[in-house]
């Protein structure tokens, strides 16, 4: 019975796996299918580059990335055995390490180990475990790159370069054999260290100041600095090789020596089992979609003031991109809310494709076609619209207000706002959220510690703090843990899907849970019966003011918005009528008699006397006076109130002089000219050119149609089931021209060269040898350059050979092709296998 003979190679150990194992491969890490790979030694030399091994790091969880760092501090290769101590120790620790965590840190093992098998950063069996070169080269300690194991380098890597003499002294002050070998010595150091019972004893004639000084090394960092003259504790430690020198300022507790102080264990903490998420509160699962249901209602009315309000043109754009600190301020007093809640309402509108720029000379802000759309929309389709593009959106709004890496700030709708990995995050704390019962709040915090688990490595840590002194005369390095940007996107998912009625009362609603799980359209059924239906109608009364006890119908709606002043919302929206409201009406084309049938119509209460009276009185007025452009011009049939307006000195600044008896002439443009005489208690109409009154609609502009924005993903796509499959097939034969044996032929000039090389035949060769194989249905190795130059070799099937081209069955790109015979560089056949 035959034996298998183990991998030497991560190549190999790829080669030997079966098609779904390599599938899995490209799943987990897709950046190494761009381009696809010629073989699976190109597979391996690219799964070994730093930039996708960092790639491949930062997706694993805490577990996995321990594994992976003990590995990277064990010998190598390392058997199991080895691996699983470093993780559990060696039992002999302070009761630090219980048995119950002892026994899960066993059972995860196998599925920590399988995970680095299966993205290829460990190969090899279980009793030669080989981490890939270069995450070694990131995980294992340096003093450039402190291990995140916080262990230092081994007696061997520490002594490297130390004179036999200092070696000598290290053996004697510790009983050890002399010896004049260099190597002999740091084995016998390195054994006295990783040996218990002389280690114990060794340490227990230590004085108490110097373990004290190893406490504060153990756990890292292992590197301090000691003054020219040290005390005797750091002598003493330095004098038995406990303390190792880097520099002459510098030491280090080698790695043996750390891990017997620490129990064999390559962690302090290992966290073998996720972090469970604990809740904080039990909610009644149909109050929670209630409140979901408001706080949408809430979303949905607060965009549709915020396009109301950038209707006519909105604030103009910086020229750095975004909005001023002004505009924003402006925008959260219009719509009544903090600014960075207006700075997410504002973001929404735009990731959702509502508003856009106008591309105008004067660049602003305006509502695009597709606004106008949504509007008529039902509100449950609304709200899974802008739902749908929250959970997709690559802007962070709550980025607006700080700083860039150049200490520019960050502006609403501002270039520097996209942060790739904001989807991921947010449809991970929903997934969280979906795991726990209906109606349940997550506790925030053991929502975030679960977070970091699954990608420890995201983020990134801030600089290192400054070293801080230590008793007896050394400094140990210190680091802080920096604000991880995945976990402020995590706190601001979990205000915003607040915000936006994701979440009622911190659980889960229902329509959220079936917008994840179902789809917009069984999201928005069940939001449907949550929301209120629009009023038809409001309640007029006598101190002019109109009271909407719900959402109003859209042409109700936007036709009071435009009759009168919203003076407080809430429950109930409490509209204002003024004469600037009458007459905004007005100028929007509405007669008076429009006005009266209107509020008859779709009041439930009297019109009031008041209210029927201001708007005679403004309509009466309304028109009165005549402006147009001359550079403007003010004419009315009255010529008293025309002396009026001369004799005010408000009106000095318009420089108006008297052409005619009811015609005065003004250096103004006719809209400011219009404002200061509305400004001065007047009723102004714009009139045209040829006399007639100008109708200004509300609010008209729109930008050209326009796309949402495009998630910029976080690295590459995740492929389906087609794409891995062709590429396997297309990997494995490109691997079999690469390794297939051939036949040699040594004294024939077409003998191929070495593995990998490209064949070499005349033409008459070629010819002969691929009509050879299409007769007998050989397969055949061939190197081929297409019209752009680039070589490949390939392993085809002939199966006709006519007018200068081969057509063939390519086993490389799994179809057939026709090939241009005086492209094929040389051809090879492959040798029978035995």
């Amino acid at each position: 019975m035959g034996t298998t003979t183990p991998p030497r190679t991560l190549a190999e150990a790829l080669r030997a796996r079966g098609d779904d194992s390599l599938a899995g491969l490209l799943r987990a890490r897709p950046d190494l299918l761009n381009p696809v790979p010629n073989d699976i030694t190109q597979l391996a030399t690219r799964a070994g580059t730093r930039a996708s091994v960092v790639r491949a790091l930062e997706h694993l969880d805490r577990f996995a990335l321990q594994t992976a760092e003990a590995l990277a501090v064990a010998p190598d290769p390392a058997p199991y055995g080895t691996l699983l101590s470093l993780l559990t120790g060696d039992g002999l620790d302070d009761g630090e390490q219980h048995d119950d965590a002892g026994a899960a840190i066993t059972a995860a093992l196998p599925g920590a180990l399988a995970t680095l098998r299966e993205q290829a950063l460990v190969w090899g069996e279980d009793d030669r475990l080989r981490l890939v070169r270069t995450a070694r080269e990131l995980l294992a300690p340096s003093p450039q790159h402190p291990s995140p194991t916080g262990l230092g380098p081994t007696v061997a890597e520490a002594t490297a370069g130390m004179s036999p003499g200092r070696l000598q002294e290290i053996l004697t002050a510790t009983g050890l054999p002399a010896t004049h070998d260099p190597v002999s010595a740091v084995a016998a150091l390195s054994a006295l260290f990783t040996d218990r019972t002389r280690m114990a004893e060794l340490l227990d004639s230590a004085p108490v100041e110097a373990l004290s000084v190893l406490d504060r090394l153990v756990w890292g960092p292992p590197y301090g600095e000691v003054t020219p003259n040290p005390t005797p504790p750091v002598k003493w430690l330095r004098d038995r090789g406990l303390l190792l020198p880097v520099s002459t300022r510098t030491v280090v507790l080698p790695r043996e020596a750390a891990l017997h102080l620490r129990a064999g264990r390559a962690h302090r903490v290992p966290e073998p089992v996720p972090p469970a998420v604990t809740a904080v509160a039990e909610r009644d699962p149909q109050a929670v979609d209630r409140a979901a249901a408001g706080q949408a209602f809430t979303a949905l009315a607060t965009v549709e003031e915020l396009l109301k309000l950038w209707n006519g043109g909105g604030p103009t754009i910086l020229r750095a991109g975004g909005l001023s600190v002004r505009e924003l301020k402006r925008t959260a007093t219009a719509l009544d809310v903090p600014e960075p809640i207006a700075a997410f309402w504002v973001e929404l509108a735009y990731g959702a494709g509502l508003l856009a720029s106008d591309g105008e000379t004067d660049e602003r802000y305006a509502p695009t076609p597709a606004s106008d759309e949504w509007l008529d929309l039902p509100a449950a389709d609304r709200w899974t619209h802008l739902a749908t593009a929250w959970l997709a959106a690559t802007r962070t709004p709550g980025l607006v207000g700080g700083q860039d890496a150049k200490g520019r700030a960050l502006s609403a709708l501002g270039p520097e706002l996209d942060r790739s990995a904001a989807p991921d995050v947010r449809r991970r704390v929903l997934a969280l959220f979906t795991g726990l019962p209906p109606g349940t709040a997550p506790d925030p915090e053991t929502l975030l510690r679960r977070l970091r688990w699954e990608r420890p490595l995201r983020g990134g840590p801030a600089p290192a703090a400054p070293a801080a002194p230590s008793p007896g005369g050394t400094t140990s390095g210190g680091g802080a843990e920096g604000t991880d940007l995945r976990s402020r996107l995590a706190l601001w998912t979990l205000n915003e899907a607040e915000l936006l009625g994701i979440t009622g009362r911190g659980a889960l609603s229902s329509q959220a849970r079936a917008l994840l799980e179902e789809g917009e359209r069984a999201a928005a059924v069940r939001l449907a019966p949550l929301l209120p239906e629009p009023l038809d109608h409001v309640l007029l009364q006598a101190d002019l003011t109109a009271v909407a006890p719900g959402p109003l119908e859209r042409p109700l709606a936007d036709m009071l918005s435009v009759l009168a002043d919203v003076e407080s919302k809430g429950g109930a929206t409490v509209y204002r009528f003024t004469p600037g409201s009458v007459r905004r009406a007005l100028d929007a084309g509405r007669a008076a008699t429009d006005l009266h049938a209107f509020l008859a119509a779709h009041s439930r209460t009297p019109v009031p006397q008041p209210l029927s009276y201001l708007i005679d009185d403004v309509a009466r007025r309304h028109g009165h006076l005549r402006i147009g452009a001359a550079s403007a011009y003010v004419r009315c049939d009255d010529e008293a109130v025309l002396n009026e307006i001369l004799a005010d000195r408000r009106s000095t600044g318009l420089r108006l002089r008297r052409l005619a008896p009811t015609v005065l002439a003004s250096q103004s443009d006719p809209g400011p000219l219009l404002e200061a005489l509305r400004d001065m208690g007047y009723a102004p109409a714009a009139e045209s050119a040829d006399g007639d009154v100008l109708i200004t609609r509300a609010g008209a502009r729109r930008t050209p149609p326009r796309t949402p924005p495009v998630p910029v993903p976080e690295g590459p796509p995740v492929p389906d089931d087609t794409l891995l499959g062709a590429a396997v097939r297309a990997i494995r034969a490109g691997d079999t021209a690469a390794t297939v044996a051939r036949k040699e032929t040594p004294d024939s000039p077409s003998s191929p060269g070495p593995s990998g090389a490209f064949p070499r035949t005349t033409p008459a060769e070629t010819l002969a040898t691929v009509q050879a194989a299409a007769m007998t249905g050989a397969t055949v190795w061939i190197g081929y350059v297409n019209a752009d130059g680039a070589a490949s070799q390939r392993v085809i099937a002939p199966v006709r050979v006519e007018g200068g081209f081969v057509t063939a069955y390519d086993h490389t790109a799994d179809e057939i092709r026709t090939y241009p015979l005086h492209r094929i560089t040389g051809v090879a056949e492959l040798a029978e296998e035995a």
